[in-house]
């Protein structure tokens, strides 16, 4: 959490509510959330840069953002800038329009708020990084448990970080048959594997339990003994239960909020996450609970999913 409809929201969100604001600073309160980049290279990589997109992939906030000035980019490569490794600060002509991104993985309790001055102040009580917008507004990544991360990184690196990941299970390009060669190709229970984000990007346990439970599949059955008719049906389910909660603004637990600091309803959908000993919707027995397939919890109806 958040997974797939969640960080779809935020960052649907934060580009109709910040698409081309300009950065001009970087507050950070919790440095052990940054990645690929120290705090000093950062600030001077992102000061004067521009958003020119926000989009999701996988579980993923994705900023692109437009180079720096020219001003800029010569103090971000200078010796004493701090840049890693030595490489080149990509700038204009060096990586084209966007060479930079800003990465951000809410892991478990993170989110991002978009704060014009009235965001409540218990909101900000666990901000770990701030990016100050030119128009006066702020941009707060807050985190409870500080799990998640923010990282800055370039055209290359990103290309090599994306490529490691799955398949996005709302991608159309992706057919039945590809689909079930891709889910099947594997020994371990088809709810590990639903989660594994090398071969499915986006899914976790709330959405895996609610197409599982859809799809009327045991979740401990192994992958590679679904049948492509099994595989269809999944892929069916998980685009139907992926699809509400985007509608719905995703699923609210505890700490997800979206960008304007709201909770998502899709909690009022569930039909097996959070629900163990209570009665299954569909046949009326009681749902299970365990944590013995994957060490997650796992909420199933022992008479419908087989």
């Amino acid at each position: 959490m958040p997974e797939l409809p969640e960080t779809e929201t935020i960052a649907r969100d934060l580009d109709e509510m910040v698409r081309g604001a300009v950065f001009t600073g970087f507050l950070v309160a919790k440095p052990d959330v940054l990645r690929e980049c120290d705090q000093q290279t950062f600030a001077r990589v992102l000061v004067g840069a521009a958003i020119s997109r926000v989009w999701r992939r996988a579980k993923l906030v994705v900023f692109d953002v437009a180079p720096p000035s020219p001003a800029v980019e010569q103090a971000v490569n200078s010796p004493a800038a701090g840049n890693r490794g030595g490489e080149a600060v990509a700038g204009p002509g060096k990586g084209g329009p966007e060479a930079w991104k800003v990465v951000i993985q809410p892991r478990f309790t993170g989110g991002v708020l978009v704060d014009d001055g009235t965001l409540a102040a218990t909101e900000l009580r666990y901000v770990a990084v701030t990016f100050e917008l030119r128009d006066g507004r702020k941009l707060h990544y807050r985190d409870v448990r500080r799990l998640g991360t923010v990282a800055l990184m370039s055209a290359a690196r990103w290309a090599e970080y994306e490529g490691a990941l799955g398949v996005e299970p709302l991608d159309d390009a992706v057919n039945d048959e590809q689909f079930s060669a891709l889910i099947r190709a594997s020994r371990v229970s088809i709810k590990q594997r639903l989660m594994h984000q090398p071969t499915l990007a986006g899914i976790g346990n709330i959405y895996a339990n609610e197409a599982l439970w859809m799809a009327q599949i045991d979740p401990s059955r192994e992958a590679g003994k679904l049948t492509f008719d099994d595989s269809v049906r999944l892929r069916e389910a998980l685009s139907e239960v992926l699809t509400a909660s985007i509608a719905a603004r995703g699923t609210s637990f505890r700490d997800y909020r979206d960008a304007r600091g709201e909770r998502g309803k899709f909690v009022e959908q569930l039909k097996a996450y959070g629900r163990a000993g209570e009665a299954c919707r569909r046949c009326g027995k009681t749902l299970i609970g365990t944590h013995a397939i994957d060490g997650r919890s796992t909420t199933f109806c022992y008479i419908c999913q087989t």
